[in-house]
């Protein structure tokens, strides 16, 4: 994919129509930076965690934390206890390491290309609140999935699967209302036309709409999204700013500077206007709807639980294993916790790519699906510009090697998209 950004420096003629040469040679540029950045953050990872495996860090933090631990008056008895005290420690390394990598991306890449929002100070701030919020939740569910697997016997991982699953159920649920607006700001779409017609058209597939809001995606970046959520008959759609085109940054004054956050944020709006007018908003909503109405969505889920359950019961078989244990340096002892993460992040691992490339797959027949959805809704013009637009706004490269995007793009290229929607338009 790399030499594809690299080569391809003029606009195909089949791209003539929809997308300028300044366009074309900017998201060119940003993708290149983006596949290099990725190459050496990856090669970074790959290169540390086998480090660590060489240099056996994983006992040498498990020891660590029962020293702490033990500090603590926990002794070895209490494994549980330093299983949690490892897996903050784990998480906190992971975070410091990763810093560097997130900085640069944000600062020197986002900035480079246009897109970023963020102050320093906000952007620390943000990081030592995912980090409190994400300890908040890992470690009491570590702690429950930990002991249930002690007490549960010869079926314990049944248990496990139903409480993992009860527990990604409910973090679902209070996720929008209660997690997602410690980070980001929520406002109710105003009452006016783009919401009367959100309504209408979920009205029209019986979707059941409560509430409609507008998240401000702006103070962080300028690429745009939308989705929804909810269960059963409370279901929300949220649009992000930079997504509706008379509600972007370049447009909003009052509500900002009465807000003590626009201090975090950078204040000199980025010299473009983006986003999409209403009729292609409406189109966006229709595809995501889409999912929604062919059961997309529901399928995901019963497709993860499945998995999660086979995951659970092949841990079952091999967590009595001690020369999986010996392998990673634990000759005298079979934590739970490193059980879990030899079995599902190593012994898994081919597993896991298989079943990424085949959820890849599925994840772009979803998206023609959908796409098919909102042209049966006859939005299938305005999705086509939409389509392009956002493609603009994000500079997303519309080339790429076929076996790459197989292999790593979850949706389906854009020319693929448009000319699917293209033929629909002809229809």
């Amino acid at each position: 994919q790399r030499r594809v950004y690299r080569t391809t420096t003029h606009v195909p003629q089949e791209l003539g129509q929809i997308m300028d040469s300044e366009t074309f040679e900017k998201s060119r540029l940003y993708q290149l930076d983006k596949s290099t950045f990725s190459f050496w953050s990856g090669l970074y990872s790959e290169v540390e965690g086998t480090m660590i495996l060489l240099c056996g860090g994983i006992p040498f933090l498990w020891n660590l934390s029962g020293q702490i631990s033990g500090r603590a008056g926990f002794g070895p008895e209490y494994e549980i206890v330093q299983s949690l005290v490892f897996l903050l420690l784990a998480t906190l390394f992971s975070a410091v390491t990763g810093l560097p990598w997130s900085l640069y991306n944000t600062f020197v890449i986002e900035e480079k290309h246009g897109f970023n929002q963020q102050t320093l100070g906000f952007f620390f701030k943000d990081a030592i609140k995912k980090f409190i919020v994400t300890q908040c939740i890992l470690l009491p569910v570590t702690s429950l999935l930990l002991y249930i697997i002690k007490i549960g016997g010869d079926y314990f991982f049944i248990y496990a699967w139903l409480f993992t699953l009860v527990v990604s159920l409910v973090l679902v649920t209070i996720y929008a209302d209660y997690i997602a607006p410690l980070f980001d700001k929520f406002i109710p779409l105003p009452e006016g036309e783009l919401k009367q017609q959100i309504e209408t058209m979920a009205k029209s597939i019986d979707f059941p709409l409560t509430k409609v809001y507008v998240v401000e995606g702006s103070k962080r970046s300028s690429h745009s999204n939308a989705y929804f959520y909810g269960f059963f008959k409370n279901k929300r759609i949220v649009l992000f700013d930079t997504l509706l085109e008379d509600y972007s940054a370049l447009n909003k004054e009052a509500a900002e500077g009465e807000d003590g956050e626009n201090e975090e944020t950078k204040s000199k709006p980025k010299n473009k206007k983006q986003g999409c007018k209403n009729e292609e908003v409406l189109a966006v909503l229709g595809h995501e709807l889409g999912h929604w109405k062919l059961g997309h969505t529901v399928k995901n889920i019963i497709i993860s639980q499945m998995n999660s359950f086979l995951c659970f019961f092949l841990f079952a078989v091999l967590i009595g294993r001690k020369e999986l244990f010996a392998a990673f340096g634990f000759y005298d002892t079979q934590p739970t916790l490193i059980g879990l993460m030899i079995i599902f992040q190593f012994i898994f691992s081919p597993y896991n790519e298989v079943l990424s490339f085949c959820l890849t797959v599925l994840s772009r027949r979803f998206e023609f699906q959908a796409d098919a959805f909102a042209k049966e809704l006859g939005k299938a013009k305005d999705l086509y510009s939409a389509l392009i637009k956002l493609n603009k706004d994000n500079l997303g490269f519309p080339v790429s090697d076929w076996i790459f995007s197989m292999w790593h793009y979850s949706h389906p290229p854009l020319l693929e998209r448009l000319q699917a929607l293209k033929d629909a338009k002809q229809e």
